[in-house]
């Protein structure tokens, strides 16, 4: 088969080889008790009619409790000069909404982020399990363009910019 033999896929070797693709980054926000967020590369644009957009989120995210039962969420795409935000929402055990963060409540109550390329605030139509995370679908009802700007990348275990 061309060099290719079948193997055991370990969770590792699958890490390893999606470590090769880019993905753009984003924070996905959602409005509980307190606001919650985390960053996602995993945000995918997934039918233009209806509009709907998915990203996964692990069952053990201190996020999810709030995304399980959220009505809406909050996706901000981000820039390349947003990296420190991005691995803000990345860490856990730390006010990621405390200074330097800066946002304000947005439609539906969801928590918006400023200064980010885009704004997609989202009606939740779907939650599907799928392994150790879950795939949510949503519907924006709520757009808005932010900064120009060229988007953050993820690849390789680090935060990239587009080049071209």
């Amino acid at each position: 088969m061309n060099g290719y033999r079948p193997v055991l896929v370990e969770p590792a070797l699958f890490r390893s080889v999606f470590r090769r693709h880019a993905a753009g980054v984003a924070i996905v926000t959602a409005q509980g008790e307190h606001p919650v967020g985390f960053t996602a590369t995993s945000l995918t644009s997934l039918s233009a009619q209806p509009p709907l957009l998915t990203f996964g989120i692990s069952a053990t995210a201190s996020s999810w409790p709030t995304v399980n039962t959220a009505g809406h969420v909050g996706v901000h795409l981000l820039g390349e000069e947003q990296k420190l935000l991005a691995a803000t929402f990345a860490r856990s055990g730390v006010d990621r909404f405390a200074p330097p963060t800066s946002w304000h409540p947005g439609p539906e109550g969801v928590p918006v982020l400023d200064g980010v390329l885009a704004v997609l605030i989202c009606r939740v139509v779907s939650r599907v399990p799928a392994g150790d995370h879950t795939l949510v679908i949503a519907e924006p009802v709520h757009v808005r363009h932010g900064e120009p700007g060229q988007p953050l990348l993820y690849h390789d275990g680090g935060y990239a910019a587009l080049r071209t």
